[in-house]
């Protein structure tokens, strides 16, 4: 039961980043234009994901399990570290350059071209080796802030 819920709340993901147009670079690269030729209408995608969340996160808080009985995880404690802050950073450049996040990106392989192809063996490859790097950069001890 677990998987069947996945698969379809998976392609309902994917269904609205189609529809919504995110797998679309020029609408994404559109959005982040704000000083050139500025398209807003991904607002209302940012508007339609963050109300249901807000939803979603309200009614987790008052249960202990989900609906399948799992254990419902802890919330992440609210901190801003450097990790934080840099991988945001990251996520952001990469999104602007190529127009493209990790579910788009999936979702465009079936339709990308080489370009799609390209991009998201990059990005997998860069998820592989930042763990690795990040290690041999602090000793394998957590980084300090």
């Amino acid at each position: 039961m677990r998987l069947v819920i996945a698969f379809l709340a998976g392609g309902l993901f994917g269904a609205g980043l189609l529809i919504s147009g995110m797998t679309d670079t020029r609408k994404v690269q559109g959005w982040l234009d704000i000083f050139g030729d500025w398209d807003p209408t991904l607002a209302f995608v940012l508007g339609g994901a963050i109300l249901p969340m807000a939803l979603a996160w309200r009614i987790a808080n008052t249960r202990t399990a989900s609906l399948l009985q799992s254990p419902l995880p802890a919330p992440p404690e609210p901190v801003i570290d450097r990790n934080l802050v840099l991988g945001s950073g990251l996520f952001g450049a990469g999104w602007g350059l190529s127009g493209l996040c990790p579910g788009p990106a999936m979702a465009s392989l079936s339709f990308g071209g080489w370009q799609g192809l390209t991009f998201f063996l990059a990005m997998v490859a860069a998820m592989m080796i930042t763990p690795r790097v990040r290690n041999f950069w602090t000793g394998g001890r957590e980084a300090p802030i």
